[in-house]
């Protein structure tokens, strides 16, 4: 349904450090920078873009991220807190969302929470 999303950054350096390494398991690379923001996504075709924002970014977003296995569930969320993201669940099943949902979830440096999922 979505195209792409757009959060704001309060530090561009911590973020694409964050979003380097959390998203690499999941296929996702940096597509393009400068100044003021930064595209994450397959390469070429940016969804995640972090743009630069002085002062309070507003309330935290909730985004997740599609996953290929559990592995690279667990990836992204040892990758995440190396780069400076809080833990908000490990790696898991989630039985209370549905049967086979299994996820993890990273707070990034501007308190969004992010979370890779399978299902």
């Amino acid at each position: 349904m979505y195209d792409h999303i757009g959060l704001r950054v309060g530090n561009l350096d911590a973020s694409v450090r964050f979003y380097t390494a959390a998203l690499a398991p999941l296929g996702f690379v940096l597509c393009s920078r400068d100044d003021s923001g930064a595209g994450f996504g397959p390469k070429g075709a940016p969804a995640l873009w972090l743009h630069l924002h002085e002062g309070s970014a507003g309330s935290a977003a909730h985004v997740a991220f599609r996953a290929m296995d559990h592995a690279a569930i667990q990836q992204f969320h040892a990758e995440g807190l190396k780069a400076g993201g809080r833990d908000n669940g490990g790696a898991g099943p989630r039985a209370d969302y549905s049967p086979t949902y299994y996820a993890a979830f990273l707070i990034d440096p501007d308190g969004n929470n992010v979370e890779a999922v399978y299902t």
